[in-house]
């Protein structure tokens, strides 16, 4: 069992729309953090994830998802999955939880255009 308290969480600017509390589980399969959106992420781009698979978890609020140029809207208790490679941006004003797998790691995260 691995566990990751309260306390433990590192918090995470990505940008003036985006903080994420990380728990890490020293676990290169998986991770969880708690996203805060507040406007839209990336601001101007869009984020890809080369490796891993990011679940979402809409956990209070609503907004969008634009995934390969397709929007969705989502809300409190919707469930958004991501493939490698996906171009996607957030907007709105939502509390996420976020796991990825294998867990995410700053280096397979990109901007693209």
């Amino acid at each position: 069992m691995k566990i990751s308290l309260k306390h433990q969480g590192i918090e995470r600017k990505n940008s003036e729309a985006c903080i994420a509390t990380e728990h890490h589980l020293n676990d290169k399969m998986i991770d969880f953090a708690i996203v805060k959106i507040s406007g839209r992420y990336p601001s101007a781009q869009r984020a890809m994830n080369q490796l891993c698979k990011e679940i979402v978890y809409v956990s209070e609020g609503n907004g969008k998802v634009v995934v390969e140029g397709k929007e969705y809207l989502i809300h409190s208790g919707d469930v958004v999955l991501i493939e490698p490679g996906e171009k996607y941006y957030w907007e709105g004003d939502m509390n996420l939880f976020a796991s990825c797998a294998p867990a995410w790691t700053k280096e397979q995260h990109l901007l693209v255009e």
